[in-house]
């Protein structure tokens, strides 16, 4: 699941149609919709949830998936009302190194630019524990002075399957800098149509999309942690 390709969600698509769609795109089948923290052959995997400024609160779609998912570890920081890229980053370090299996990161808003941030300087250090990434809503440091210390954003390619998914209407980023993020990530790209910024404000607690996407990802991670 690489290569930049473009997945479009019209809000008349099922979330598993929309998860299909995208796993096929690399040959592979997703998981059953019943999934809770297992891949599709009954590896393990470890879902390291990586929240964004200011936290997800209480009914956001990853405080829920938290709850839902076996085993999962959530990163957890003093402040996130003034990120500072060294602490957030190391934070996500911390979880990824103790998570027990293949991890997926599943980061929302200014959490996917600290986890592609973690990931570059983990890339000669855990070859290999990284097996899958969905990242939603990405955040733009370079249009907030509040995430300045977040900038340059990585370009390289993250070497393992992800998911970008953006929304058309994101008040805090373009829809084409989610899609450059993308391009450059090596990520399928996911458009949700007027979605805000996929969060409790714009509507979304269980976000199913969301949740049948992440079971298209855990379907690849065996394959990823046997070819690291």
């Amino acid at each position: 699941m690489s290569g930049a390709c473009l997945v479009t969600i019209n809000p008349s698509t099922p979330p598993r149609h929309a998860a299909i769609a995208a796993a096929q795109r690399n040959g592979q089948r997703p998981v059953q919709p019943g999934w809770r923290g297992e891949a599709e052959t009954g590896a393990p995997v470890s879902v390291v949830i990586v929240p964004g400024w200011r936290n997800s609160g209480p009914g956001h779609w990853q405080s829920l998936w938290a709850e839902r998912i076996a085993g999962a570890l959530r990163v957890e920081l003093e402040d996130w009302l003034q990120p500072h890229r060294s602490p957030w980053v190391a934070s996500v370090q911390e979880a990824i190194e103790a998570a027990p299996h293949p991890v997926i990161l599943v980061a929302h808003s200014l959490g996917c630019i600290t986890s592609v941030h973690a990931v570059e300087q983990l890339r000669n250090q855990q070859s290999g524990r990284i097996a899958g990434a969905l990242l939603v809503a990405p955040a733009d440091p370079e249009r907030r002075a509040l995430f300045e210390d977040f900038t340059p954003v990585p370009a390289n390619p993250l070497p393992f399957a992800s998911i970008v998914a953006a929304s058309s209407n994101d008040p805090y980023c373009p829809i084409r800098m989610a899609s450059a993020y993308a391009k450059s990530w090596g990520s399928t790209f996911v458009r949700v149509p007027s979605a805000g910024h996929i969060n409790v404000e714009s509507g979304h607690g269980e976000w199913p999309l969301g949740w049948a996407l992440l079971g298209a990802l855990a379907s690849l991670a065996p394959v990823q942690a046997q070819a690291a």
